[in-house]
């Protein structure tokens, strides 16, 4: 009876997050616009005032709460999977770092787990050094939705606020940046290990321009989490995705999960299959304010071997088999 309700109480921790993330935004902007022609429409006049001042703060990195950061139910959503993290190198606190994360999956579930709250020790294993998850930068105009997401130490994904955060808060600043983003997104199967890094070179450029180091990030099971119903090239389902990454920044993703209270029913709950995130070894980037093609290519170049490296490094002790090969496109 007491594992049942635990299993119980790991999966509502999960269902909350994706609730959360697919509904809180939504929910809070109609909901105070709504009390704007209601007797309460004060809550709304204060709060869009508040909004307007404090617009830019999270380009000016953020409002972090390490109480938000520590809450227990961050490590009801850890155990649900259950989710580690390993370190493969030291992070030094005098030294600023780029990491690209990888692969995206259908929600970047491990990567807000390890970097967006304490649930997997993260203070603890790399002591002085302050995580920031950039994330949409759209996020942060979604009212009340945006408090809560700097809470967690997240950041826009946008040149001006990575900037900011390697130039103005000092040294020990790690900024994870899910560098496949919407289109690696539409590549998670189950089984699958191909993520989208090919011509992606802004982050290496971000580097080279702040001298921050970059590290490869790889998590092992983020794309068995969801089944996704993969559109073939050229179909309608598959023009639609792609005219909502363009405009919108986000790929629609048809994904299967699982129920809440019964693993054998159709559900939002991703499926409780273990993720282990390995954060690999920083490459040292000097400082090119204004870095040429050649420079940022061979950086590029140095952090995809150093990927490959990672992957191939633990894949097997990751549960994979030792014939699996990470596929870059």
């Amino acid at each position: 009876m007491e594992d049942s309700v635990r299993k119980h109480i790991l999966a509502i921790s999960v269902f909350q997050w994706v609730l959360t993330f697919l509904l809180m935004g939504t929910f809070f902007t109609l909901l105070l616009i709504y009390l704007l022609f209601t007797s309460f429409w004060l809550i709304s006049v204060v709060y869009f005032s508040w909004l307007l001042i404090d617009w830019d703060t999270p380009s000016r990195g953020g409002r972090r709460v390490q109480w938000v950061r520590n809450w227990t139910v961050w490590k009801h959503f850890r155990d649900y999977f259950p989710i580690k993290l390993v370190q493969a190198s030291p992070l030094s606190p005098d030294r600023n770092y780029v990491l690209g994360c990888h692969p995206h999956g259908i929600f970047s579930t491990s990567s807000f787990c390890n970097f967006g709250t304490d649930a997997t020790g993260f203070s603890e294993l790399y002591p002085g050094v302050r995580p920031y998850l950039a994330v949409l930068a759209g996020l942060f105009r979604l009212p009340i939705y945006r408090d809560y997401v700097m809470s967690a130490g997240c950041a826009p994904v946008n040149k001006d606020s990575l900037k900011y955060i390697l130039t103005s808060c000092g040294t020990g600043n790690a900024l994870f940046i899910v560098v496949g983003g919407a289109a690696e997104s539409l590549q998670s199967s189950p089984g699958q290990h191909v993520i989208t890094l090919g011509g992606r070179k802004g982050f290496v450029r971000l580097a080279l321009e702040n001298g921050a180091d970059l590290v490869p990030v790889y998590c092992f099971g983020e794309n068995d989490i969801y089944e996704q119903v993969q559109f073939t090239p050229g179909s309608w389902g598959w023009k639609l995705q792609l005219l909502f990454q363009k405009y919108v920044g986000f790929a629609p993703c048809l994904f299967k999960g699982t129920a809440v209270f019964g693993e054998t029913s159709w559900g939002l709950n991703p499926f409780p299959r273990p993720l282990t995130t390995v954060v690999g070894r920083p490459i040292r980037v000097p400082h090119c304010p204004v870095p040429s093609e050649e420079e940022v290519s061979h950086y590029h170049k140095l952090y995809i071997e150093g990927l490959k490296q990672l992957f191939d490094e633990f894949k097997v002790s990751c549960g994979l088999s030792a014939s699996d090969v990470l596929q870059i496109i």
